[in-house]
Parts: structure tokens; sequence; C-alpha cells
């Protein structure tokens, strides 16, 4: 299975976030080649949820929600990037503002 690099990957997602019309952004760059890759959604400025990319245990990659379920405590949210952050400075933070975000993560990752 050929795995791509994290940067290529972050690059493709802005890109195609973009053709959607939609706003991305790289809140905080992680390793080039294989930072964690954590997307903070969001519609038309309201915030959405945080979907991480993980290596799991079968040797593919998925998506999980993480972080605060209150999309709306900014708070938590801000405090949960924080700590992954600090515990993985190889994490790269992508923001996107899109129309259903979730189901464009989806639908590139299975891209990817």
């Amino acid at each position: 299975m050929t795995r791509f690099k994290s940067r290529f990957l972050v690059d493709l997602l802005l890109r195609r976030t973009e053709a959607a019309g939609g706003f991305a952004a790289i809140l905080a760059a992680g390793d080039d080649m294989a930072g964690v890759i954590l997307v903070q959604c969001a519609d038309r400025g309201r915030p959405g949820p945080l979907l991480e990319r993980r290596f799991a245990a079968n040797g593919t990659y998925i998506w999980e929600s993480v972080g605060p379920t209150d999309p709306d405590d900014g708070e938590s949210r801000a405090n949960y990037q924080d700590r992954r952050r600090s515990a993985d400075p190889d994490l790269w933070i992508i923001e996107l503002d899109v129309a259903d975000a979730p189901r464009l993560v989806a639908e590139w990752a299975a891209l990817t």
C-alpha cells in the first residue's frame, strides 16, 4: 500500500476544499513526512467536529471524531488542540470552512 506524505495530503485537502467553494487554512504545520492530521471542521463559520487521521492496528488509516463533544465550546476545543500539539509537535492542524466538511474529509480520505 502506498503511503502518501502528510504534506501532500494536507495540500490535497486544501485544494479540494477551495475547489468546493470553501476556505482552508493550516493552523499548525506538522512533520512533512508522517505527521498526524487534525481537521477542525466548520460550515459558514459554525463550528463542526474535530476529525483526526490515525494509523490503525490493521495497517490502514482511520478518521475519528476527537476532542470535546460540544463544537460551540471554543475554549475546550482550543485547549484540546493545544494539548494535542504539545504532546505531538509533528501534528498538523487544518481548518476547513465548507458546506458539510466531514463529508468532504470522507471523500478525500477515500482517495488516500
